[in-house]
């Protein structure tokens, strides 16, 4: 699925909404998934938690050469 889905959800009485199967299965979503939840202008964006055991790594390669200024340690 690509990065420029939208479909429609239905809010509930109880303010829900249902992640539609297609994105919870591109995203990996499971229940009981902590998502933070971003209020940016007019939308609501979800945006699901991970566990840190996922990202080791993930940082792996990166170029940390580079000069400081001279007022930063």
């Amino acid at each position: 699925m690509g990065a420029h889905v939208m479909l429609s959800v239905k809010v509930s009485p109880k303010f829900q909404v249902v992640i539609p199967k297609e994105i919870r299965e591109s995203l990996q979503v499971f229940p009981g998934q902590r998502m933070q939840v971003v209020q940016y202008e007019n939308r609501i964006e979800l945006i699901p938690e991970k566990n840190i055991s996922e990202l080791e790594g993930f940082l792996k390669g990166i170029n940390t050469t580079f000069d400081r200024e001279k007022d930063r340690l």
